[in-house]
């Protein structure tokens, strides 16, 4: 006997299903329902994820982007400059003024307080605290050349990761989703592996969908534990039941979608619940690490403590990647490369917990044959100044840099760009790119090319205006330079 139900003239379908799906007898219900139920119609998955594109043959199928919280210091890392040697100490304030955020801490021209070396066969020039990403400098492209608009986090952030200054606009994963969709109809289109210690500054805003439809947002998976948070169901059933469930509701589902054809959430609702069901195995199995040598596993640091955590992401990444997820981001705790203070022991400390990691993602990708049309792209929402970052006490052996938005270096790995290439160049403090100079939006409208987007092809209509990522009356260019 079927069991009683509450008389809910408008009980919830998803309620009802509490109510009877359990049991013998509510297997026997899914059943006789399923054949009254449009039994003639084919089964078919809610629509998911539109596809425009790709527009030309692409070059990447996917994207990891190592997003580096706060502005690494190009003149620390990468650009290094001599005249900071030659004029440390000198005042150079005054001719730089309107561009320092903090000026009552402003100080002198300081020099690096790191040792640069040429690496490679590119001989490209990188700091000795990122020892292991110089031995994959012959994978990337060093571009010194980049610059923003804005030298505050939660503008530069918004820029750096949706094309506009003001929040509320998709985010770079969301453009991607919405143009692309997933070669894994079992695991979202876009990625999001954020730091177990906290949240990035704008926190889930930097993986928002914006304006588009809500299922383009970032899915956040967690490294450890359950990936995903309630997925699991909170007891087992026989699979065949489970099954006989999940049609039953698809259908219910497609018939109450159809009579609210103009409910553009409900869809990425529903398009939510479909894919969180498909989720309950591919995402246990992405994750699972245990499957990866131990040798694996010790090249991304994940034995040692500094490293683990960056480590195991960036191998799920790559496990990601080979399943066919098309956008995956990994984010820092707050933003530790801001290294307004103490930078000769903070910026080493960002480097440490990063550097293994991502030099092993590079040569992981390459060995499996997937870095070819995976495209790797790191970097931050701003540099850093050449002068002096000073605390009240004036302590010069605990200076910093402050915020620069003139110039920031970012490099990009695989999926189409040229290998041991350096592009473009700042001026000889670091303080302005000057040569070969790559904005935002040209950064942006190259990693869509890359995908075999056209960002003037890619946009929503919204208030009369065709909305993109690079932007509404900008003139972006692809970098046709860097490609291979």
């Amino acid at each position: 006997m079927i069991p009683e139900v509450p008389d809910q003239s408008q009980m919830p379908r998803r309620s009802f299903f509490q109510q009877v799906s359990t049991g013998l007898q509510g297997a026997a219900l899914t059943w006789l329902l399923q054949q009254d139920l449009y039994a003639d119609e084919k089964q078919k998955p809610v629509r998911e994820t539109p596809k425009f594109g790709p527009h030309h043959r692409p070059r990447a199928k996917s994207v990891i982007h190592l997003f580096m919280n706060g502005g690494p210091s190009q003149m620390d890392l990468f650009d290094p400059k001599p005249y900071l040697d030659k004029h440390h100490g000198q005042d150079y304030f005054q001719k730089i003024a309107g561009e320092v955020e903090f000026p009552a801490q402003a100080g002198a021209i300081m020099r690096s307080p790191f040792q640069f070396a040429r690496h490679g066969e590119s001989g490209m020039w990188v700091s000795d605290i990122m020892p292991h990403l110089a031995k994959q400098v012959d994978e990337i492209t060093m571009i010194r050349s980049m610059y923003t608009t804005n030298l505050t986090h939660e503008p530069a952030l918004y820029k750096i990761q949706s094309g506009s200054e003001f929040t509320g606009h998709p985010s770079l994963g969301a453009w991607v989703s919405y143009g692309l969709g997933s070669e894994n109809q079992n695991l979202p289109t876009y990625v999001v592996l954020d730091d177990p210690r906290g949240l990035p500054v704008n926190g889930i805003e930097n993986w928002q969908a914006g304006f588009l439809p809500a299922q383009h947002q970032g899915t956040r998976f967690r490294a450890t534990g359950s990936p995903v948070l309630n997925l699991k169901p909170d007891y087992e059933q026989p699979s065949a039941v489970t099954q006989l469930e999940r049609d039953l509701i698809t259908r219910l589902d497609r018939i109450h979608q159809r009579k609210r054809t103009h409910h553009h959430q409900l869809e990425a609702r529903l398009a939510s619940y479909a894919l969180a069901a498909r989720m309950q195995v591919a995402a246990s199995d992405a994750l699972d690490l245990s499957q990866e040598t131990q040798e694996t596993q010790q090249m991304y640091g994940i034995d040692q403590s500094v490293t683990e955590s960056y480590g195991r992401r960036c191998l799920i990444a790559r496990r990601l990647v080979e399943r066919g997820v098309r956008f995956i981001q990994l984010f820092i705790n707050s933003q530790i490369w801001d290294t307004h203070s103490s930078i000769a022991a903070n910026l080493k400390k960002a480097c440490q917990r990063t550097d293994q990691p991502v030099a092993a993602l590079l040569q992981d990708l390459k060995q499996r044959g997937l870095l070819d049309d995976t495209l790797v792209m790191w970097g931050g929402e701003m540099g850093r100044l050449p002068i002096a970052q000073l605390a009240a006490n004036k302590d010069a052996g605990k200076s910093g840099r402050d915020h620069n938005k003139n110039a920031l270096c970012t490099w990009m790995a695989g999926g189409g760009v040229k290998k041991g290439l350096v592009w473009g160049a700042t001026d000889e403090l670091g303080f302005a790119a000057v040569e070969n100079r790559v904005s935002v939006p040209d950064w942006h409208a190259t990693m869509l090319h890359l995908l075999g987007l056209n960002h003037e092809d890619l946009f929503i209509s919204r208030n009369g205006l065709k909305e993109r990522l690079t932007g509404v009356g900008n003139d972006p260019q692809v970098i046709h330079e860097i490609l291979a």
